[in-house]
């Protein structure tokens, strides 16, 4: 009876011993991925710690009660960056792994079909290139695959039919090619199961999704039944669906050709040949390496020797990025209105009306034929400067600026683009009342009541809302402050991203100071300018707009320094968030002073982690300067016709 015991304990021992390995197993694959991931904005991976030997408290983790074994992995639409690691695949026990709507980008690495556990896959919305990887056929327990709106090409693996338990197949909005495996057997007796191959043998699959991407050759007759829009936009011949253009097919079919033959005449060379070719390679860099050493070193003693006698002029060192060769998209502007030059000049008089200056760009105020107001940022740079990088930069920033549509950001009118002169603008709606910085600041404020300045603290929320959560992904302005919240006739805010293109075209050496209709963009002093290139940043500087619609004071003055440094000590004791009041107020609202102060503390918290969304804080200024409304009714019926005016 003793022998059993201890051979009991013994086997409980090993079985503890084993599963303490596999937590940690799990431990290391989660940091691993969390080192590829070089961008997180939301913080998302924050509390992932690597001194925890427990990772089931981690943000998106989940565990099993059992065993304490990694099971899902949820971490949809948190704006990450990065790339999918190979350690991946030590998730033994992984049944989800949902990460779409994010952007991973490189290649689905093959160790990714070592997760036999899984049940559901989700990587959709991302950036992923490259192959299937025809490892996902050995993960028979998954059920759910979706791939889509990626950049995935070559075929479709025919090993995703060993998957005998998928019900959903999401492969759309791609750029896959060949022939959808079976797609052969076309005219095969479609009762007969066992002659069935390639997607055919999946008898629980329901949900299949193979639109817009590249596929050729019939549909198969096992496939009949699926909805004619899950198969639209790719190039089948001879069938009732709707294809792409015929030159769209052509153009994929013959780089496609392309790349099979290089493929294949590189397959041809023997191992040995490449070993030579390797060798040779590297002898002729040595060489040409020591030769552009040689005559450097000699350049540097003959300048040397002569430099009393002469000045060497200074000449613009090229950089890799300009000797490598970017290809730019041609149709990437294609929905965004493109306006010429002649016509900007004509609404901006010429160029001659300016309402803003700095090194990097040219701010001008004009009115097209419309009627429509309008402020053209042009960028102050030469063609000599403008490689294919900033070019392809340039374009992304505005598809990514047109994407934009809520009633307090600015609309982008469109943009202009040309070569002779060489020429980058950009277009805005420009709301005609000036900025919230001028009224607060360099007028008399008398025009922004207390009920004014909360209709526009809301709707600067609410812009920031839409922004940061209701924006894949999310958007953040480069330099909040109330220089860029411009004011419509009715006072309502219009927030312009204009300090966006700054970096675009900063050159070494010069003073990046902005000015715009005398308020200076950059807002608060140099050293917290840092915190203004993300999402958390953007809610710091809106508890600093709250701070100057609350207090009168610009974010940095002579008397009072950083605002926000002042304001805190009011701040930590509700009895005098008095003081903060603008003495030119009258007849504020205690109750929603009292939220306006909470929700600055909130925002102006030195750790980033730590402050909240715009959703969160929005919904609490709603709520709380909707509920003092309510009171400013029942104390007087004056004091809520201006509320009313200025909140609708």
């Amino acid at each position: 009876m003793s022998t059993v015991k201890l051979l009991g304990i013994s086997l409980l021992c090993v079985l503890l011993a084993t599963d303490s390995e596999s937590v940690s197993d799990d431990v290391s694959a989660l940091l691993a991925f969390k080192r590829a991931i070089y961008e997180d904005p939301l913080s998302r991976l924050s509390d992932w710690n690597a001194k925890d030997k427990d990772p089931c408290t981690w943000s998106g983790v989940g565990c099993s009660p059992l065993n304490s074994r990694v099971v899902t992995l949820e971490l949809s639409n948190s704006s990450l960056q990065g790339f999918l690691v190979p350690e991946i695949g030590s998730l033994k026990s992984l049944q989800k792994l949902l990460l779409d709507h994010n952007t991973f980008m490189g290649s689905i690495p093959k160790e990714i079909g070592m997760l036999k556990n899984l049940t559901e896959l989700d990587l959709g919305t991302n950036q992923l290139a490259g192959p299937i990887p025809s490892e996902i056929g050995n993960m028979t327990k998954i059920t759910k695959i979706d791939l889509h709106a990626n950049r995935l090409n070559a075929p479709i693996p025919p090993e995703l039919g060993n998957l005998g338990s998928l019900v959903a197949l999401r492969l759309s909005n791609n750029s896959l090619t060949g022939t959808i495996p079976a797609s052969n057997d076309s005219n095969m007796d479609s009762s007969n199961s066992n002659n069935r191959t390639g997607l055919c043998q999946l008898s629980q699959l329901t949900d299949l999704d193979l639109s817009y991407n590249f596929l050729v050759g019939d549909i198969p007759t096992c496939l009949k039944q699926i909805q004619r829009s899950s198969l639209v936009g790719n190039c089948f011949q001879n069938n009732n669906t709707v294809n792409r253009p015929a030159e769209q097919c052509e153009i994929n079919q013959d780089e496609s050709h392309d790349n099979r033959v290089d493929g294949n005449e590189q397959k041809r060379l023997p191992e040995p040949l490449w070993l030579l070719i390797l060798e040779v390679v590297a002898a002729v860099s040595l060489l040409c390496l020591l030769t552009v050493c040689t005559i450097t070193g000699l350049r540097r003693c003959k300048a040397r020797s002569s430099g009393s006698r002469s000045n060497v002029p200074w000449t613009r060192a090229i950089s890799w990025k300009e000797n490598t060769v970017i290809s730019i998209d041609d149709d990437l502007l294609g929905n965004v209105p493109k306006i010429s030059r002649q016509e900007l000049a004509e609404a901006c008089e010429d160029f001659s009306n300016i309402i803003g200056s700095s090194h990097e760009t040219v701010v001008y105020k004009g009115t097209l034929k419309d009627g429509r107001e309008i402020a053209v940022v042009s960028l102050s740079v030469s063609m000599h400067f403008w490689n294919n990088y900033v070019e392809l930069h340039f374009q992304k920033e505005v598809v990514e600026m047109a994407r934009l549509s809520h009633q307090n950001v600015a609309k982008m009118v469109g943009y202009c683009k040309e070569s002779d002169p060489f020429s980058r603008m950009l277009i805005f709606q420009y709301p005609p009342n000036g900025t919230l910085y001028e009224h607060l600041h360099d007028g008399e404020g008398c025009q922004l009541s207390w009920p004014r300045r909360m209709k526009l603290a809301l709707g600067i929320a609410r812009a920031l809302r839409y922004l940061h959560t209701e924006l894949q992904p999310p958007f953040a302005v480069a330099s909040l402050t109330s220089s860029s919240v411009y004011l419509t006739e009715d006072f309502s805010p219009k927030i312009i991203d204009f300090e966006r293109w700054r970096h675009l075209v900063t050159k070494p050496g010069l003073s990046s100071g902005f000015a715009v209709n005398g308020g200076s963009a950059n807002g608060i002093a140099d050293s917290r300018q840092n915190r203004f290139m993300d999402v958390q940043a953007n809610t710091f500087a809106f508890g600093v707009i709250l701070l100057e619609l609350t207090s009168g004071r610009a974010s940095v003055s002579k008397d009072t320094g950083d605002l926000v440094d002042w304001a805190r000590e009011h701040l930590e004791q509700p009895e005098e968030f008095g003081k903060l009041v603008d003495p030119k107020l009258q007849g504020v609202n205690q109750e929603s002073l009292g939220i306006v102060c909470n929700v600055v503390n909130l925002c102006v918290d030195p750790e980033p982690s730590r402050r909240p969304s715009m959703s969160m804080i929005a919904a609490i200024l709603e709520e709380g300067i909707e509920a003092s409304a309510a009171t400013l009714l029942r104390d007087s019926s004056l004091a809520w016709a201006e509320a009313e005016l200025a909140i609708s």
